[in-house]
């Protein structure tokens, strides 16, 4: 590899042009995490002698509250190992010098580092360990569009349910005005407002992901009520199902959540996505509702590592011992 300089940018002002395939390492979502209450990006850069881009990593750390002391939490999120513009066998060592750029770089405050969705199991382990990193396992779950049609691969119960509801007047449409934005967030906000472990961003970074037309909002409506939505990005030809909120009890027999996803992966799978993937499928327990509900659509479960680095020591050894693999 020639000799590369690594630098992290967390003002736009000063970032080089870091375009590709992969949106959730794009300049354009740097930007508008850079504009999004309580998220701070940071785009790891690592450029070779004559200015080109190499690689570089966007994470961004996010500030919650919380309502038993400290009151606030600061987390990083990376989704994925990056982009790259280098060749295969070069791929890791360049990952390893932009990750460590931002383990030196990240704010004393972060109390955790997390990164998922690379695109194997073992890409980068010896370097993830060595930064003081520990593998949990996880599940990551994606449905081929490819291949065959969604109705090919959905179970059968669930394409029932799907055309149960549509016959009683449920519909899918994407968001297209103020109002269906309001009922967008919502709905999202009540849905996930007692699930600390899901993190819902300020509208305006819906708007934003919404106005580049890589983010898709989509809302489900039973006779004028919203009963479920949805967000999903497309990068590198792959949609991945960002957020989402349903009311499932309240709306039972219209199976919202159902419909919403259906939605979403026909969409998808119409304008000639490869795979739809799910970006949470919940912890990675035995007894997991929310997995064997997606896997009726028809899904595939890959086993995977989701990286974790907590800055107490103490802590990050702790947790290791308790979790790690």
């Amino acid at each position: 590899m020639k000799e590369v300089t690594v630098a992290v940018y967390s003002s736009s002002k000063e970032l080089p042009s870091c375009e590709g395939k992969v949106f959730f390492h794009s300049s354009e979502l740097f930007r508008i995490y850079e504009n999004t209450p309580r998220h701070s990006p940071m785009m790891a850069v690592a450029r070779r002698s004559d200015g080109t881009v190499a690689g570089h990593i966007l994470a961004v750390v996010r500030r919650r509250s919380m309502w038993l002391p400290p009151f606030m939490s600061w987390h990083c999120r990376i989704l994925g190992e990056g982009e790259y513009d280098v060749v295969e066998s070069e791929r890791q060592m360049l990952f390893g010098k932009l990750m460590e750029a931002l383990v030196r770089k990240m704010p004393i405050r972060v109390s955790y580092i997390e990164l998922s969705h690379q695109s194997s199991k073992m890409f980068g382990y010896s370097i993830l360990r060595g930064l003081g990193f520990f593998p949990v396992n996880w599940m990551n779950i994606h449905n081929s569009l490819h291949s065959k049609s969604p109705e090919e691969r959905a179970s059968e119960r669930t394409l029932t349910r799907i055309k149960s509801a549509m016959k009683k007047g449920v519909e899918t449409r994407e968001v297209k005005n103020e109002r269906d934005f309001h009922e967008f967030m919502s709905l999202l906000k009540a849905h996930n407002y007692f699930k600390p472990k899901r993190f819902i961003p300020d509208d305006a970074f819906f708007r934003d992901i919404a106005r580049t037309g890589v983010g898709k909002l989509m809302i489900t409506n039973y006779k004028s009520t919203t009963i479920g939505c949805c967000a999903y990005a497309v990068s590198n030809n792959n949609s991945y199902l960002w957020y989402a909120g349903f009311l499932r009890k309240r709306y039972k027999k219209c199976y919202p959540a159902e419909v919403t996803i259906w939605a979403a992966i026909k969409k998808s799978y119409n304008e000639g996505i490869d795979h739809f993937c799910f970006l949470d499928v919940g912890l990675p327990y035995r007894a997991n509702k929310l997995r064997d509900f997606i896997l009726k659509f028809g899904g595939k479960p890959v086993s995977s590592f989701r990286w974790f680095r907590f800055n107490n020591k103490m802590l990050n050894a702790l947790i290791s011992t308790i979790w790690g693999q």
